[in-house]
C-alpha cells in the first residue's frame, strides 16, 4: 500500500473553515486516449510562474503528508457568532483582463468516468453534466471564495436587505456570448444583459432537472409571493416574497457544483425559435408550459450553445468526447491551450493507460492507481483534505405529503427502513430506527479509510457537516459495532431466518472509491444478515426515479462540502426538485423555518436542532470524508488556482494553466 505521506500537497490553503484545494491538470496529444500504446517519456517538470491573470493565492506552508485517518472530530462547544451581520456591502468587480499577450496554443485532455449525454441549455441540463460544463463554457453569478463567501464572476455587485427577503443585482457590461446565434449559427448573440440572467433562471426552474428547480422559481421567478425590477439593462430588484438565508441563494449561483447553474444566451434560442416560423410572445401554450415548438427550438440550441465561458463548444460524441475551442480575448482569461477535450472512460484501466501513454494529462483517479500513475516520468501528485463527503441516502421515507398536499403513493412499510407510523414514538417507528440504526453501526468507515481511500481521509458520520465540525454535537458518532447491529435487527424482528433485502446503488459521479466503498458497505450489512441488491448503473440513469420519489432502496453519494449545514438539509423538503428519498411533517416544519432564519446564531442552533433529530431517528447517515487526488503529466504547469472554492471534487479553472516549462 502506498504511504500517504509520500504524497506532498503543492496548495494547501489556510481559510476559515478548513477547506483546502489544490488543482492540477496536465495536456497532451489529440489522440483517442482509449489506446493503450506504451507511456511516453516526458522531460523533468520544472516550475513555472503564476498565471498573471489568476486570481493570487495567499501563501501557505506547503504539506509533506496527507493527514492520517482519524475519529471525526469531537467538538466541545459549538461556535457562536457575536452579531447579525449588517446588509452586505457589494463586492468590487473583478477588471477586465489586460488584453492576452499569449496565442492558445496546444490541446489539453482529461479523462472523466462519464460526462453523460452534452446538453448545454438550462431546460435540459442535470448532473454531472452541470459540473462539467461550468470547468468549460459556463460561467454564473458568484464565485466562493476561500472563505466560503460569495464573490463576483457574472454578478459585479449585489446588496440584501437585513431580513434576506429584498436583493439588487448588477451583472457586468462587459461580457460576450459566444458567437452561434444567426442563420449561420457563427454570428454574435450580443453581450450579457439582465434580462439574459432572469430568462435563465426561469428556464432552470421550469425545466426541472435542476436539483434546486423548486427553490431557483422561488427565488429568481416569484413562486413564493415574490416580484422582479428590472432597473435597467444590467440591473434587477428581487423581492423574493420571503425571507431567505443567504447560503441557500448563493448555492445555487455559485460557479462551480452539482446544483451550479450557468448562464447562457437567451438571443440564440430565440433565433432557433423564431428560424423556425415561432412568435417569441407566443412561446407558453399556458403559463409556465413551453411549447413544443419553442421545446425543439431549445434542444437545438442546447447541442452547440451560446455561453460566456473561456471555452466553446467545438464538438461532441456523447458518451465519448466533449470538445472545446478556446475564447480569444475572453473578458476574464484567454486560456493557454487551444483546445480542451473531455473524454468518457468508464473503465479505470483504460484511463491509467491513457495517462501512462502521454494521451491524458488529467484524469479521475482511484487511490489504489496511485503507484501506476507516479511512475510515469515527470507526473507530480497533489493532494488536499475535504474534497468531497461520502454519504447514505435511505430512499422510502417519505412521510408526509408532496409539494401538490398529496400523499406519497410511493410510501411502502413492507421495506424494513420504513415505519407504518410516522409518529416517531410509535412501536413501528422505533423498529424502522433499530433498522436504519443497525446499518449505521455495521459499517467500518476506518477500514475503509484505510484501505480503499488510502488513509487520504477520515470517517464521518453525519454528511453535511464536514468542515463544520466545530458546532457540531459530538455525540452525532455511529461507531462500529456488528453485534450490537445483529442485536437491533432481531430486536426489530430480523434474524437469519427472516431477513429483508435492500437494493443498494452507488451514485457514479467520479468521486474517489465511490462505487468499492459502496461494495464494501453491501458487504457489512450481508455480515450482520441484511441481504443487498447491490447494482451500478450510470448516476443519469437512476437520479429520475430520486427526483420522482419513486426509488426505493439506498445510495452512495458524495457531495462536496455545504456553504453551510443547512444547505444540506434543503433536500429534505417536499418542494426540494432533487430528494434524498427522505421526507417527514417534522422536518418539513423545521427545515422550512431554518431555511427562512437570516440570524447566525439562531441558523447555527437550528442546525444543530434538525441535525439532532436527523440523527436520533437515523434518517440517513455519513460514511467518510475524502481528500483529493490528482496526477499531473509532464507537459503542463501545475501551478494554478480555480475562480471558485466551493467543488473541489474536480478540477477547475483550466483556462488558467500554461505549458510547463
Amino acid at each position: 500500500m502506498l504511504n500517504p505521506r509520500t504524497v506532498v500537497s503543492r496548495l494547501w490553503l489556510p481559510i476559515l473553515l478548513a477547506l483546502s484545494l489544490a488543482l492540477i491538470v496536465a495536456c497532451g496529444s489529440a489522440e483517442d486516449p482509449t489506446a493503450t500504446t506504451a507511456p511516453a517519456a516526458a522531460p523533468q517538470a520544472t516550475a513555472a510562474p503564476q498565471a498573471t491573470a489568476a486570481p493570487q493565492a495567499t501563501a501557505a506552508p506547503q504539506a509533506t503528508a496527507a493527514p492520517q485517518a482519524t475519529t471525526a472530530p469531537q467538538a466541545t462547544a459549538m461556535a457562536q457568532p457575536t452579531a447579525v451581520p449588517p446588509t452586505s456591502t457589494p463586492m468590487p468587480a473583478p477588471t477586465r483582463a489586460a488584453p492576452a499577450t499569449h496565442e492558445p496554443q496546444g490541446v489539453m485532455n482529461y479523462g472523466v468516468k462519464e460526462t453523460g449525454v452534452f446538453e448545454g441549455h438550462p431546460r435540459f441540463m442535470s448532473s454531472p453534466r452541470v459540473q462539467y460544463s461550468a470547468v468549460s463554457f459556463g460561467e454564473s453569478m458568484v464565485a466562493i471564495q476561500q472563505d466560503l463567501s460569495p464573490g463576483p464572476l457574472l454578478a459585479s455587485e449585489w446588496d440584501i436587505s437585513p431580513d434576506g427577503q429584498f436583493w439588487t443585482f448588477k451583472v457586468r457590461d462587459d461580457v460576450e456570448f459566444h458567437h452561434k446565434c444567426g442563420a449561420s449559427g457563427t454570428e454574435s448573440c450580443g453581450s450579457l444583459t439582465i434580462h439574459d440572467v432572469l430568462w435563465n433562471y426561469k428556464e432552470w426552474h421550469e425545466g426541472s432537472l435542476n436539483a434546486r428547480a423548486g427553490i431557483i422559481g422561488d427565488f429568481w421567478v416569484g413562486n413564493a409571493g415574490g416580484s422582479q425590477t428590472v432597473i435597467d439593462d444590467y440591473t434587477v430588484e428581487l423581492d423574493t416574497g420571503e425571507p431567505w438565508l443567504q447560503q441557500r441563494a448563493f448555492e445555487f449561483m455559485r460557479h462551480l457544483g452539482g446544483v451550479s447553474t450557468t448562464i447562457v444566451s437567451m438571443q440564440q434560442t430565440r433565433d432557433k425559435f423564431e428560424q423556425a416560423g415561432g412568435n417569441w410572445d407566443d412561446r407558453y401554450s399556458e403559463p409556465g408550459v413551453a411549447t413544443e415548438e419553442y421545446e425543439a427550438a431549445a434542444k437545438e440550441a442546447s447541442k452547440d450553445i451560446s455561453a460566456t465561458g473561456p471555452w466553446q463548444v467545438d464538438s461532441h460524441d456523447s458518451g465519448r468526447v466533449w470538445r472545446f475551442r478556446a475564447v480569444e480575448n475572453h473578458w476574464r482569461q484567454t486560456p493557454y491551450f487551444a483546445e480542451f477535450n473531455m473524454w468518457s472512460i468508464p473503465e479505470e484501466a483504460t484511463r491509467i493507460a491513457g495517462f501512462q501513454a502521454g494521451e491524458l494529462d488529467i484524469m479521475e483517479m482511484a487511490f489504489d492507481s496511485l503507484d501506476a500513475v507516479q511512475a510515469v516520468e515527470g507526473t507530480e501528485i497533489v493532494a488536499w483534505p475535504n474534497a468531497g463527503q461520502a454519504g447514505l441516502n435511505i430512499y422510502g421515507q417519505t412521510y408526509g405529503v408532496d409539494k401538490e398536499g398529496n400523499p406519497y403513493e410511493h410510501l411502502d412499510c413492507n421495506n424494513a427502513w420504513v415505519s407504518c407510523n410516522e409518529d416517531p414514538t410509535s412501536e413501528e417507528w422505533l423498529n424502522a430506527v433499530k433498522v436504519k440504526k443497525a446499518m449505521a453501526i455495521a459499517i467500518d468507515r476506518q477500514a475503509i479509510v484505510d484501505n480503499l481511500l488510502f488513509g487520504f481521509g477520515q470517517p464521518l458520520y453525519l454528511r453535511d457537516w464536514m468542515g463544520h465540525e466545530a458546532k457540531a454535537d459530538p455525540r452525532w458518532v455511529h461507531e462500529y459495532d456488528p453485534e450490537m447491529a445483529r442485536q437491533l435487527l432481531a430486536e426489530a424482528g430480523y434474524g437469519p431466518d427472516n431477513k429483508f433485502t435492500i437494493t443498494l446503488v452507488p451514485a457514479i459521479r467520479g468521486a474517489p472509491a465511490e462505487v468499492e466503498a459502496c461494495q464494501a458497505v453491501g458487504g457489512y450489512w450481508e455480515e450482520v444478515g441484511i441481504d443487498v441488491d447491490l447494482q451500478s448503473i450510470p448516476y443519469a440513469t437512476i437520479r429520475p426515479e430520486l427526483i420522482t420519489r419513486t426509488f426505493q432502496g439506498a445510495t452512495c453519494h458524495t457531495v462536496s462540502q455545504r456553504l453551510t449545514p443547512a444547505i444540506g438539509a434543503s433536500n429534505y423538503v417536499a418542494k426540494s426538485t432533487f430528494s434524498y428519498g427522505t421526507e417527514h411533517p417534522w422536518m418539513e416544519e423545521n427545515i422550512t423555518d431554518l431555511l427562512a432564519e437570516t440570524n447566525p446564531v439562531q441558523v447555527a442552533e437550528k442546525e444543530r436542532k434538525v441535525y439532532g433529530w436527523f440523527y436520533d431517528n437515523v434518517m440517513a447517515f455519513a460514511l467518510y470524508a475524502h481528500d483529493g487526488i490528482w496526477p499531473v503529466g509532464a507537459r503542463l504547469d501545475p501551478e494554478w488556482r480555480p475562480i471558485d472554492f466551493s467543488e473541489v471534487r474536480s478540477p477547475s479553472g483550466f483556462e488558467y494553466i500554461k505549458h510547463r516549462q
